[in-house]
């Protein structure tokens, strides 16, 4: 199998392409980008199947070249909002299988949009395949299948939880921060009330999920409010939240308020939720937070009685100080190993549906899926996180 890596040299794809490279499946892999001497510089990093060459997606001549001869477009490019859909639409009529880490909520409804194009041409496209969007999903259907009928979907997670790479610090402006600044301000699309609507994010939702006591959780502009809808059609509400960190902060919302108001631009407000969010990393402890780093929670009935179901990772692994490795696990692990299972998926046929798919659209196996990424979380932290059942959660309200 062929790869071509979009934006492959960046902070989070960086990690997928390690993981990819020491594939069976994968023969090539070829990393895209637009700064051909960091891409250059990384490929001389990894083994004798990865090399690099310079890529402008705004060229589209020049993007449809790139992907002759290639089986698999992995697209890291960011922002998703303006090269999401047009690199998946280059990758259709390419005939090239793509998977992406989309975390805007702006495109992906038009990205789902092209799923007849991708049928027509027997592609299989997965959108959204990271850490959240992505495992917070497969969290989500684990949860939903434990319930004979749903009508609320949350996906959250602890926005404290993990650490920034390395590389994205010394990026100008974060672009993990800069992507959370444009989905806490202005306003963001959510599944509520059975219909779609634009709602100011930073709202405060209850979870009541089983086994914890209720929590609140802050709206943040995601994809995974769209697409669960798209796949369940009888939710009632399917909203994505972030709790700890800073995000429920007083400074927080007034930071985005004055970007709302045009007092503070975008670019300053990344700068300082990225300072706030290291002050916070810095001083948490881990074993005082009872609250799930990442989950996916259903609401809905069981045996015809009221239910509720989360899935997260396990606490009791998270604040064991003989088994905790969880805090070796970055932001761009957590992002690029689920995005490499999904390449390895693809490249061995475990992934063959044609279409264009969410996660949850139930073209993956969640607990394969899951399982997979924490056997390859433990080659990249060289540390043993043990398997689905030691790390995942289920708790439910029947229990």
């Amino acid at each position: 199998m062929r790869i071509l890596a979009i934006g492959g040299s960046g902070s989070m794809a960086r990690y997928a392409i390690r993981a990819t490279q020491n594939f069976d499946a994968v023969d090539e892999i070829v990393i895209a980008d637009i700064n051909k001497e960091g891409a250059n510089s990384f490929a001389s990093t990894l083994n004798n199947k990865v090399s690099a060459i310079q890529l402008d997606v705004t060229d589209s001549k020049a993007l449809k070249n790139s992907m002759k001869g290639v089986d698999i477009v992995v697209n890291t490019c960011g922002p998703f909002f303006k090269f999401g859909a047009p690199v998946l639409s280059t990758a259709i009529s390419s005939g090239c299988n793509y998977v992406d880490i989309c975390d805007d909520w702006e495109p992906t409804l038009d990205m789902l949009n092209l799923d007849s194009a991708a049928k027509s041409a027997g592609i299989s496209a997965t959108i959204g395949l990271g850490a959240s969007p992505g495992l917070t999903n497969l969290m989500a259907l684990l949860a939903i299948r434990e319930l004979d009928s749903v009508s609320k979907v949350f996906t959250g997670w602890d926005a404290g939880g993990t650490s920034i790479d390395e590389t994205a610090k010394k990026q100008s402006v974060n672009a993990a921060m800069m992507h959370a600044i444009e989905q806490i301000t202005g306003k963001v699309k959510i599944y509520q009330d059975s219909t779609y609507k634009m709602v100011k994010p930073l709202k405060g939702i209850d979870v009541n999920y089983p086994g914890l006591t209720t929590f609140t959780g802050n709206i943040i502009g995601h994809p995974e409010a769209l697409t669960f809808p798209h796949y369940f059609k009888d939710l009632k509400d399917s909203i994505n939240l972030a709790h700890g960190g800073s995000i429920d902060s007083f400074v927080i919302k007034a930071i985005a308020e004055l970007v709302n108001v045009g007092l503070l631009s975008k670019n300053k407000a990344a700068n300082v939720f990225a300072w706030l969010e290291n002050q916070v990393s810095s001083e948490r402890n881990l074993s005082s937070n009872h609250l799930p780093v990442m989950y996916g929670y259903a609401d809905g009935l069981k045996n015809g009685a009221p239910a509720r179901v989360g899935v997260c990772l396990s606490n009791e692994q998270r604040n064991s100080e003989s088994t905790n490795h969880y805090e070796a696990i970055g932001m761009g692990e957590i992002t690029g190993i689920p995005l490499a299972c999904g390449i390895k998926m693809l490249a061995e046929g475990k992934i063959n549906k044609s279409g264009v798919f969410a996660p949850e659209a139930g073209h993956i196996d969640p607990h394969d899926f899951i399982g997979d990424v924490l056997d390859e979380l433990s080659k990249a932290i060289n540390k043993p996180l043990g398997n689905f059942e030691e790390n995942i959660r289920i708790n439910r309200s029947w229990d």
